[in-house]
Protein backbone atom coordinates (compact mmCIF):
# COMPACT_ATOMS: atom_id res chain seq x y z
CA UNK A 1 0.00 0.00 0.00
CA UNK A 2 1.46 3.71 -0.95
CA UNK A 3 2.02 5.18 2.20
CA UNK A 4 2.76 8.81 1.48
CA UNK A 5 6.42 10.80 1.98
CA UNK A 6 5.29 13.34 4.25
CA UNK A 7 4.30 11.26 6.48
CA UNK A 8 6.34 12.41 9.54
CA UNK A 9 7.58 10.91 13.07
CA UNK A 10 4.47 11.68 14.79
CA UNK A 11 2.38 8.84 13.02
CA UNK A 12 3.16 5.25 13.76
CA UNK A 13 2.59 2.72 10.66
CA UNK A 14 -0.29 -0.33 11.61
CA UNK A 15 0.75 -3.81 10.72
CA UNK A 16 -1.76 -5.35 10.25
CA UNK A 17 -3.79 -2.50 8.88
CA UNK A 18 -7.23 -1.45 10.96
CA UNK A 19 -10.33 -0.99 8.80
CA UNK A 20 -13.16 1.60 8.78
CA UNK A 21 -16.94 1.20 8.10
CA UNK A 22 -17.90 4.54 7.11
CA UNK A 23 -21.65 5.72 6.54
CA UNK A 24 -22.22 8.74 3.91
CA UNK A 25 -21.82 10.45 0.56
CA UNK A 26 -19.03 9.20 -1.65
CA UNK A 27 -18.81 12.98 -2.47
CA UNK A 28 -18.55 13.84 0.80
CA UNK A 29 -15.25 15.48 2.27
CA UNK A 30 -16.21 15.63 5.33
CA UNK A 31 -20.12 15.51 7.82
CA UNK A 32 -20.55 14.58 11.05
CA UNK A 33 -20.94 11.78 13.48
CA UNK A 34 -18.49 9.65 12.44
CA UNK A 35 -18.10 8.55 16.37
CA UNK A 36 -21.08 7.14 16.49
CA UNK A 37 -22.18 6.04 12.93
CA UNK A 38 -18.60 5.06 11.48
CA UNK A 39 -16.70 1.67 13.19
CA UNK A 40 -13.42 0.05 13.30
CA UNK A 41 -12.19 -3.31 12.96
CA UNK A 42 -8.85 -3.69 14.16
CA UNK A 43 -8.78 -6.86 12.82
CA UNK A 44 -9.63 -7.98 9.85
CA UNK A 45 -13.27 -9.62 10.78
CA UNK A 46 -13.73 -11.20 6.87
CA UNK A 47 -11.43 -14.44 7.90
CA UNK A 48 -13.54 -14.28 10.96
CA UNK A 49 -16.95 -14.42 9.85
CA UNK A 50 -19.88 -17.13 8.89
CA UNK A 51 -21.24 -18.16 6.30
CA UNK A 52 -24.84 -17.24 6.40
CA UNK A 53 -25.73 -20.58 5.70
CA UNK A 54 -23.54 -22.10 9.22
CA UNK A 55 -26.04 -19.92 10.90
CA UNK A 56 -27.90 -22.45 13.09
CA UNK A 57 -32.05 -21.38 13.06
CA UNK A 58 -31.90 -19.17 15.96
CA UNK A 59 -35.24 -17.28 15.74
CA UNK A 60 -34.39 -14.32 17.93
CA UNK A 61 -31.51 -14.71 19.15
CA UNK A 62 -30.64 -11.47 20.32
CA UNK A 63 -27.25 -10.20 22.08
CA UNK A 64 -26.21 -13.46 23.53
CA UNK A 65 -27.05 -14.78 19.66
CA UNK A 66 -24.75 -17.28 18.29
CA UNK A 67 -20.86 -18.48 19.35
CA UNK A 68 -18.90 -18.67 16.43
CA UNK A 69 -15.69 -20.26 16.36
CA UNK A 70 -14.00 -17.34 16.43
CA UNK A 71 -15.49 -16.36 19.89
CA UNK A 72 -17.50 -13.48 18.98
CA UNK A 73 -21.39 -13.93 19.24
CA UNK A 74 -23.55 -13.37 16.38
CA UNK A 75 -27.09 -11.29 17.05
CA UNK A 76 -29.24 -12.20 14.22
CA UNK A 77 -31.24 -9.37 14.77
CA UNK A 78 -28.55 -6.48 14.28
CA UNK A 79 -25.58 -7.89 12.32
CA UNK A 80 -23.29 -7.07 9.61
CA UNK A 81 -22.29 -8.92 5.93
CA UNK A 82 -19.22 -8.56 3.99
CA UNK A 83 -19.33 -8.74 0.58
CA UNK A 84 -18.82 -12.47 0.14
CA UNK A 85 -21.75 -13.12 2.22
CA UNK A 86 -19.89 -14.14 5.81
CA UNK A 87 -21.79 -12.42 8.89
CA UNK A 88 -19.31 -10.76 10.72
CA UNK A 89 -18.65 -9.17 13.84
CA UNK A 90 -19.68 -5.42 14.86
CA UNK A 91 -17.00 -3.13 14.38
CA UNK A 92 -16.64 -0.77 17.87
CA UNK A 93 -17.14 2.82 17.35
CA UNK A 94 -14.33 4.96 15.94
CA UNK A 95 -12.62 6.89 18.23
CA UNK A 96 -11.69 10.75 17.64
CA UNK A 97 -8.21 10.65 16.45
CA UNK A 98 -5.79 11.54 13.24
CA UNK A 99 -5.50 8.07 10.54
CA UNK A 100 -3.83 7.69 7.38
CA UNK A 101 -6.18 6.09 5.34
CA UNK A 102 -6.40 4.98 1.45
CA UNK A 103 -8.49 2.69 -0.57
CA UNK A 104 -5.67 1.13 -1.81
CA UNK A 105 -5.91 2.69 -5.30
CA UNK A 106 -4.72 6.23 -5.52
CA UNK A 107 -5.21 8.37 -2.64
CA UNK A 108 -3.41 8.04 0.58
CA UNK A 109 -4.20 10.83 3.23
CA UNK A 110 -5.11 11.96 6.91
CA UNK A 111 -8.92 11.51 8.10
CA UNK A 112 -9.41 13.87 11.28
CA UNK A 113 -12.14 12.62 13.46
CA UNK A 114 -13.14 15.30 16.22
CA UNK A 115 -14.39 14.48 19.67
CA UNK A 116 -18.07 15.56 18.52
CA UNK A 117 -17.91 12.77 15.70
CA UNK A 118 -17.06 15.41 12.90
CA UNK A 119 -14.84 14.07 10.06
CA UNK A 120 -12.48 15.58 7.27
CA UNK A 121 -10.30 14.20 4.78
CA UNK A 122 -7.56 16.34 3.62
CA UNK A 123 -6.02 16.77 0.51
CA UNK A 124 -9.50 17.63 -1.56
CA UNK A 125 -9.65 13.67 -1.40
CA UNK A 126 -13.41 12.42 -1.61
CA UNK A 127 -14.71 9.47 0.57
CA UNK A 128 -15.10 7.68 -2.65
CA UNK A 129 -11.11 7.92 -3.17
CA UNK A 130 -10.40 6.18 -0.09
CA UNK A 131 -12.87 3.48 -0.31
CA UNK A 132 -11.54 0.37 -0.94
CA UNK A 133 -14.05 -0.70 -3.44
CA UNK A 134 -13.92 -4.45 -3.81
CA UNK A 135 -14.90 -4.39 0.10
CA UNK A 136 -18.37 -4.00 0.83
CA UNK A 137 -20.13 -3.89 4.01
CA UNK A 138 -23.80 -3.54 5.14
CA UNK A 139 -25.23 -3.52 8.81
CA UNK A 140 -28.77 -5.06 8.74
CA UNK A 141 -31.23 -4.86 11.63
CA UNK A 142 -34.26 -7.24 12.07
CA UNK A 143 -37.81 -5.22 11.13
CA UNK A 144 -40.17 -8.33 11.59
CA UNK A 145 -39.67 -10.07 15.06
CA UNK A 146 -39.36 -13.77 13.42
CA UNK A 147 -36.61 -12.40 10.52
CA UNK A 148 -33.61 -14.10 9.89
CA UNK A 149 -30.41 -14.41 8.07
CA UNK A 150 -31.05 -18.00 6.75
CA UNK A 151 -33.90 -16.00 4.12
CA UNK A 152 -32.11 -17.30 0.96
CA UNK A 153 -29.08 -14.40 1.14
CA UNK A 154 -26.40 -16.94 0.27
CA UNK A 155 -27.65 -17.06 -3.20
CA UNK A 156 -27.21 -13.14 -3.63
CA UNK A 157 -23.31 -12.86 -3.14
CA UNK A 158 -20.42 -12.37 -3.86
CA UNK A 159 -21.41 -8.84 -4.45
CA UNK A 160 -19.36 -7.13 -7.33
CA UNK A 161 -16.78 -4.47 -6.61
CA UNK A 162 -18.50 -1.14 -5.90
CA UNK A 163 -22.05 -3.01 -5.67
CA UNK A 164 -24.50 -2.21 -3.53
CA UNK A 165 -25.36 -4.82 -0.68
CA UNK A 166 -28.43 -6.95 -1.10
CA UNK A 167 -31.62 -6.72 0.76
CA UNK A 168 -32.60 -9.80 3.15
CA UNK A 169 -36.34 -10.54 3.73
CA UNK A 170 -37.42 -9.02 7.60
CA UNK A 171 -34.58 -6.61 7.71
CA UNK A 172 -33.44 -3.09 6.93
CA UNK A 173 -29.98 -2.57 5.76
CA UNK A 174 -27.09 0.61 5.28
CA UNK A 175 -24.73 0.01 3.11
CA UNK A 176 -20.96 1.18 4.62
CA UNK A 177 -17.83 1.77 2.55
CA UNK A 178 -14.53 -0.01 3.40
CA UNK A 179 -11.46 1.84 3.97
CA UNK A 180 -8.24 0.95 5.34
CA UNK A 181 -6.14 2.63 8.24
CA UNK A 182 -2.45 2.05 7.40
CA UNK A 183 -1.39 4.68 10.36
CA UNK A 184 -2.07 6.34 13.17
CA UNK A 185 -1.14 10.00 14.87
CA UNK A 186 0.64 9.56 18.02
Amino acid sequence: MAFPATVGKSWRQLHPIQFIAALGDPNASSGADATSQWGLWRVDPGPRGVRLSGIPALPQSGPQGFQTKAGWRLDTQDFWIEEHGLAMEAPVPLPAGRYMVTGDREKTVPLNVAPNGAWSLEGGAKLYDVTHLPCRSARYVAREANASPLSGADRAFPVKPGGQMPPLQGYEHKDYAVVFIVAEEV
